[in-house]
C-alpha cells in the first residue's frame, strides 16, 4: 500500500491524475492538498473513491499547513499546485512568484523533514521560451531556459530549486515538462474550453493576434499517464518532456472546433495580441518514450471529440464555473485557507 501527497489535485491536470491513480493503482491512498483558488474545483473530483482520497484545503506556501497535512508514511509528493495562466501573470506576478517558487521550496523542505522518498515537480515547456518558426525545431530536456512571461519565469525558478534540492540534499526528484493540455474539466479561461463554451452559446470566439502561434497539444489523460510513469520509473534527478507530436496553429484549433460544433467562422474575433506572446512550441518526447515506455494514446481528432462531448454533456459544471457559485460553497464549507505572508 502506498500513500502519496498530491498538491493542486482539484485543478484540471491534478484531478485527472487523481482519477488515474484511483482507477489504476487500487492499493494507493491519496492526500489531496489544494488551496481551491478560482481554478481549483471540487466538482472535478465528483465520484472519486472517498475511502482512498482525503482532501485537505491548504496553501503550499504555508509551511505549517503542509507539514500538518503530510503523513509520515508518505512515499511521494507530486506538485501540480501552481498559478498557471500567462495573462494573469502579466497583469500581476506576485501570486505566481509566491506560489510557484516559495510554495515549491516549502514542499521540498517538507519532503526532507518527513523523509518522503520521491518528489515530482510538474513543470511546463514554457520555461524554454519560444522556438523559431521552423518545423524541424523541437524542445528537448536539454533545451536552455528562456522564459518569456512572469508565469514561465516562476516555473523555471521552481525547477531550479528542485534541482538544488536534488544536488545539495540528495532528495530523489523528477521533473516533468509538458505542452498545452486539453480535455474535460479545464477552467474556461484557457483556449480550448473557452472556444468550446463560447461557440456552443454562439458567442464571439477570441483569437490573439494573427492566430499563427503554434502550440503542441496533448490530451490531459495522456499527460497524467506520463507523470505516473515518471513517478514510478523516472531516473533520480532527471527531467522528462511529454508531448503528443501535435503542434498546431491557434487558428487551426479554432476552425477545427467550430467545424466540429457546426458553427460558422464568423464567430471568430481577432483581438490584440498578448504581450511577449511566444510564437511556437513543439516537444520531442523521445526520452520519455525510450526511458519510461510512455506513448500518447489519443490523437488530436480522438481527444478533441472526447473533449467537446464532455462539455456538451456537462452544462451544469460550465454554469457553476462561469458564475463562480462553487467558490461561495467552498467559503461556506472550508473558509479561506490559512496563508503565509505575501511576498
Amino acid at each position: 500500500m502506498k500513500h502519496i501527497f498530491i498538491t493542486g489535485g482539484a485543478g484540471f491536470i491534478g484531478s485527472a491524475f487523481v482519477r488515474l491513480i484511483l482507477a489504476e493503482r487500487p492499493q494507493w491512498h491519496i492526500t489531496n492538498f489544494d488551496a481551491l483558488t478560482y481554478a481549483g474545483n471540487l466538482d472535478n473530483l465528483d465520484g472519486v473513491d472517498a475511502a482512498r482520497h482525503r482532501f485537505v484545503r491548504g496553501d503550499i506556501a504555508n509551511r505549517e499547513a503542509v507539514l500538518a497535512a503530510l503523513d509520515t508514511d508518505t512515499a511521494a509528493i507530486i506538485n501540480f499546485a501552481a498559478e498557471s495562466h500567462v495573462d494573469r501573470s502579466i497583469m500581476s506576478a506576485d501570486e505566481f512568484l509566491r506560489t510557484n517558487i516559495i510554495g515549491t521550496q516549502v514542499l521540498l523542505d517538507a519532503a526532507r523533514a518527513k523523509n518522503v522518498k520521491r518528489f515530482v515537480q510538474v513543470s511546463t515547456d514554457e520555461v524554454m521560451g519560444s522556438l523559431p518558426e521552423d518545423d524541424a525545431a523541437f524542445f528537448t530536456e536539454d533545451s536552455p531556459f528562456a522564459p518569456n512571461s512572469p508565469y514561465a519565469a516562476s516555473k523555471a525558478a521552481a525547477e531550479h530549486v528542485v534541482r538544488a534540492a536534488h544536488h545539495t540534499h540528495h532528495l530523489d526528484t523528477v521533473t516533468t515538462r509538458c505542452g498545452n493540455n486539453y480535455g474535460a474539466r479545464q477552467f474556461p479561461e484557457k483556449l480550448i474550453p473557452l472556444l468550446i463554451t463560447n461557440a456552443m452559446n454562439d458567442e464571439s470566439v477570441p483569437v490573439y493576434g494573427d492566430g499563427q502561434n503554434v502550440r503542441d497539444w496533448i490530451y490531459v489523460d495522456d499527460h497524467a499517464r506520463g507523470i505516473l510513469a515518471a513517478l514510478e520509473r523516472g531516473a533520480s534527478g532527471a527531467t522528462y518532456c511529454f508531448g503528443a507530436r501535435e503542434p498546431r496553429r491557434n487558428i487551426e484549433i479554432v476552425r477545427s472546433i467550430l467545424a466540429s460544433l457546426g458553427k460558422p467562422e464568423s464567430l471568430i474575433t481577432y483581438v490584440t495580441d498578448r504581450k511577449g506572446h511566444d510564437r511556437r512550441y513543439a516537444i520531442d518526447s523521445t526520452r520519455a518514450e525510450t526511458e519510461l515506455g510512455w506513448r500518447p494514446l489519443e490523437t488530436w481528432e480522438s481527444g478533441i471529440a472526447k473533449t467537446i462531448r464532455w462539455y456538451a454533456d456537462n452544462a451544469k459544471w460550465i454554469e457553476r464555473v462561469r458564475d463562480g457559485a462553487y467558490q461561495a460553497y467552498y467559503q461556506q464549507q472550508y473558509g479561506a485557507p490559512s496563508r503565509a505572508p505575501t511576498l
